[in-house]
């Protein structure tokens, strides 16, 4: 069982460095975007805070649909180990 976690580990560990070694930077936005965000802000507009909004959303959906399914399968195997112990 140690073995299997270990191998599990430095399979994980090795994907993480390939990830961060591999990545390069990038612009977070299109350059029309950007332009047209920048431009309506100096203009005292408010389309560059639903851009920020608007991504943050789209950056915290996966997290939370991953977290309620990683919730509900906790529940289900906590129930059954409860069930097992009666």
């Amino acid at each position: 069982m140690k073995i299997r976690i270990a191998k599990y580990l430095s399979i994980l560990a090795l994907a993480l460095a390939l990830s961060v070694g591999t990545s390069t930077p990038a612009q977070a936005q299109c350059p029309m975007c950007r332009m047209s965000a920048e431009s309506n802000l100096k203009n005292g507009g408010t389309a560059g805070r639903g851009l920020n909004n608007g991504i943050l959303f789209m950056l915290a959906t996966p997290y939370l649909v991953v977290g309620a399914l990683g919730f509900i399968w906790w529940k289900n195997r906590r129930k059954e180990e409860d069930e097992e112990l009666a």
